[in-house]
């Protein structure tokens, strides 16, 4: 398992929490030897999760990794204001990160916390 808090503009941390998920994802070896996801498209996801968090929201994040036949990744934040997926622009630096998640994820959600909300992803083992 993976548990790792990150401060509020600290994208540096981006890279290490990469990191720090290929190392777990490396460690996981499953008895029928396949992998229950690519650690490139998990390290995608979760930097693009992280990402928002720092940039759109104050107060850090919390980020929650672990494997059972599937990954899951949950990036916890305390805002209160929901992100919505939305088309980016041509020539604009946002509004891919939700877009890529939704696209490639095999499941992912937003849930309201009693402080802030939890975004997260699944891959492995097809749709949930």
């Amino acid at each position: 398992m993976l548990e790792r808090k990150v401060r509020q503009a600290d994208l540096k941390a981006v890279g290490e929490v990469r990191r720090e998920l290929r190392e777990l994802l490396g460690r996981w070896a499953p008895p029928d030897g396949g992998a229950p996801a690519d650690p490139e498209l998990a390290a995608l996801l979760t930097s693009e999760l992280v990402t928002n968090a720092l940039l759109h929201t104050e107060g850090g994040a919390v980020v929650t990794a672990w494997v059972t036949d599937r990954l899951r990744v949950e990036v916890r934040d305390f805002a209160e204001r929901c992100p919505e997926p939305r088309a980016p622009s041509v020539d604009g630096t946002s509004g891919r990160g939700l877009m890529l998640v939704r696209a490639l994820a095999d499941a992912w959600g937003i849930r309201p916390e009693r402080v802030g909300k939890c975004v997260w992803f699944e891959l492995g083992g097809g749709p949930a």
